[in-house]
């Protein structure tokens, strides 16, 4: 079943977009995105592709095609695990949030985060202990790090802010830019639910947030208050 899952996504490759792609993801060395490969297959593509074969395929077999050296066989995988999460029973739920976080190593670029943690890792911690995410958000991987603020949208949509402000608060001195614009854009949908909330957050961080984070998180914000706020930090 990979390899049929493999061939298809070979039929939808393009070259020209696979260089795009890569350029897009920094995988020239020393960028965050290294090494990567791309077959230059878009979204749209993929998603046709995991609805044929998301109930033909197994828990275990989608973990053999996480580990491809090919980035979209990688998020095949993830909207897989995704699918199966969703129609899943309980336990194996439980089973797909495990190896979600024993494999970070392979979910390892901005958009095989934010595409599939939110309705594993955070839909499955929703009513459970967060103590994960905390340490995640200690990590030194800048992957495991994203993973723990954008995990928190799924609270967020179900009018849950504490974390978000939690963990925000915990990475505000993280230097990475993937990192900054993560926070910012969690900390603006939290205050979409919360806004009293983001601006007590906005006056006792201020002058502590990154340019970046502080632009994103005002972003919805009236532009005279996006003003003041860009003024004053």
């Amino acid at each position: 079943m990979i390899n049929k899952i493999k061939k298809e996504l070979r039929k939808e490759a393009d070259k020209n977009k696979a260089k795009i792609l890569a350029g897009f993801f920094k995988t020239k060395k020393g960028e965050y995105g290294e090494g990567d490969k791309f077959l230059g297959v878009v979204m749209p593509k993929q998603h046709m592709i995991v609805k044929k074969y998301a109930d033909k395929i197994s828990v275990e077999d989608a973990l053999n095609l996480l580990n491809s050296k090919i980035h979209e066989e990688r998020m095949t995988a993830l909207l897989i695990l995704v699918s199966k999460y969703r129609k899943g029973e309980l336990s194996e739920k439980k089973q797909i949030f495990s190896l979600y976080l024993k494999n970070t190593k392979l979910i390892n670029n901005w958009d095989l985060v934010d595409v599939t943690c939110r309705d594993i890792v955070g839909a499955y911690l929703f009513e459970k202990d967060k103590n994960i995410l905390y340490k995640l958000a200690k990590s030194k991987n800048l992957w495991e790090k994203r993973i723990a603020i954008v995990s928190t949208f799924y609270f967020i949509s179900k009018g849950d802010v504490f974390e978000t402000f939690k963990i925000a608060k915990m990475l505000l001195h993280d230097r990475g830019d993937l990192i900054h614009k993560a926070v910012g854009w969690a900390l603006r949908e939290a205050g979409k639910k919360d806004k009293v909330q983001l601006v007590k957050f906005l006056e006792e961080n201020g002058s502590k947030i990154p340019r970046t984070m502080l632009r994103y998180a005002i972003e919805k914000f009236s532009l005279t208050e996006r003003k003041r706020y860009l003024a004053r930090f």
